[in-house]
């Protein structure tokens, strides 16, 4: 079985974004940028499903900018086994995204699509459903358990009640949360390996689809700051200041 695995270049998870000063929007200048921590946890599965002899083979997709090379170039030194980079400047939606992953997955006639839930910069958590709407698929989202049992996988989901396990037809559409796994380090001689592995880039326009943004951005701002707490010396001095604030009737 292949595994086609999406990944995304975002700012590095341990940073704190900065808002340009007119307020149109993340301040990328100098900044680190690694490949997306879900999408790490969905390059790590599907490694650890091609160790059970359960997949063949591991190919990362990238829509983005040249530099988002560097972020396959990672996936590869994990272990996928070559890429695919669809190079495009345009700030490209969710719907776009899941259009042009159809494309591929129509050409590369994948098992099983397994992609983060969701990236952190926009935090849409919209891909993974778009695509298997447009693929026609069953969909296992949010999964911290992915088991591949013959002509299907079984994927327990983390769900506001707890847990829920499905059960679905292969192909699917599977997304990754945190509780999956913890993603390897490569190593050095993987990471060396890596730059020898396949690369592909493609365009959009390869794939017959329009990146032209639909929504437009009319403002970013920094979250205000907290205020500090105040310690009350009773639970009555406590009601009574909930009350004031009309948190309590």
């Amino acid at each position: 079985m292949k595994i086609l695995v999406p990944v995304k270049r975002v700012i590095d998870y341990n940073l704190k974004p900065r808002v340009k000063a007119d307020g149109s929007g993340v301040d990328l200048t100098n900044i680190k940028m690694s490949m997306n921590p879900f999408d790490e946890i969905a390059v790590e599965e599907a490694i650890r499903l091609r160790e059970k002899g359960a997949a063949s083979e591991i190919v990362a997709v990238s829509i983005g900018p040249a530099k988002a090379q560097e972020t396959l170039r990672t996936a590869l030194a994990m272990g996928a086994d070559r890429a695919i980079l669809v190079e495009t400047d345009d700030q490209v939606e969710p719907l776009a995204v899941a259009r042009i992953l159809k494309a591929i997955a129509d050409e590369e006639a994948p098992g099983m699509v397994l992609m983060g839930k969701q990236a952190i910069d926009d935090d849409c958590n919209q891909t993974g459903q778009m695509l298997a709407a447009l693929m026609g698929r069953p969909q296992g989202t949010f999964a911290s358990l992915v088991a591949i049992e013959g002509d299907h996988v079984s994927v327990t989901r983390e769900v506001d009640g707890g847990l829920e396990t499905v059960k679905l037809a292969l192909p699917a559409v599977v997304t990754t949360d945190l509780r999956l796994n913890e993603p390897r380090y490569a190593s050095l001689p993987n990471i060396m390996k890596a730059k020898k592995k396949p690369l592909d880039v493609k365009s959009p326009a390869d794939y017959g689809v329009d990146t032209t943004p639909r929504l437009t951005t009319l403002k970013v701002e920094e979250p205000p700051v907290r205020q500090a707490g105040e310690v009350v010396g009773s639970v009555d001095e406590l009601v009574t200041k909930l009350k004031a604030m009309g948190a309590v009737a």
